[in-house]
């Protein structure tokens, strides 16, 4: 029984000198490269990829800039039609402006020939005044006269001439 132990120790020490001689191996394949083949092989990835990288990045930037410039020029053409909206709601205001004023001057036009119609009642008005006072006067002059007529007309008594 003791072979047999033996035997099965002889073996996992086997197995495991067989893993660790595999691992030794495989550190020895990512040890074992040479600094230099390092160096060219990155050399020869950036020289191939690189170029390609440059490039896109270059386009990149083109891009952004372009994108810039149309933003720019995007937001000019909204300042645009936002100046245009103003000066379309300026002559509007304008308009309806030269409308008020028209109103304004016709109502004054109305005011000024509505005065000179009141200047001329006023001034008719005063005329027939003046009339009807003269008429007035003339009928009590002649009411006067009338009476001092009717008086005049009016028997007296004679005056005794005494001697």
């Amino acid at each position: 029984m003791m072979e047999r132990e033996d035997e099965e120790e002889e073996e996992a020490s086997s197995q495991r000198a067989c893993h660790v001689m595999e691992e030794t191996a495989e550190l020895q394949d990512i040890i074992c490269v040479n600094e230099e083949t390092v160096q060219r092989l990155t050399e020869g990835f950036l020289h191939h990829y690189l170029p390609e990288l440059q490039t896109s990045k270059q386009t990149l930037q083109e891009l952004t800039q372009n994108q810039v410039i149309l933003l720019d020029t995007l937001e000019q053409e909204v300042a645009k039609f936002r100046e245009c909206n103003t000066m379309v709601d300026l002559n509007a205001l304008f308009t309806e402006a030269k409308l008020y004023h028209n109103k304004l001057v016709n109502i004054r036009k109305e005011m000024i020939i509505l005065h000179e119609k009141t200047t001329k009642l006023k001034k008719r008005a005063l005329k027939l005044q003046q009339h009807k006072q003269r008429n007035e006067l003339e009928r009590e002059q002649q009411r006067e006269r009338d009476l001092e007529r009717e008086r005049r007309l009016i028997a007296k008594p004679a005056k005794r001439i005494d001697a």
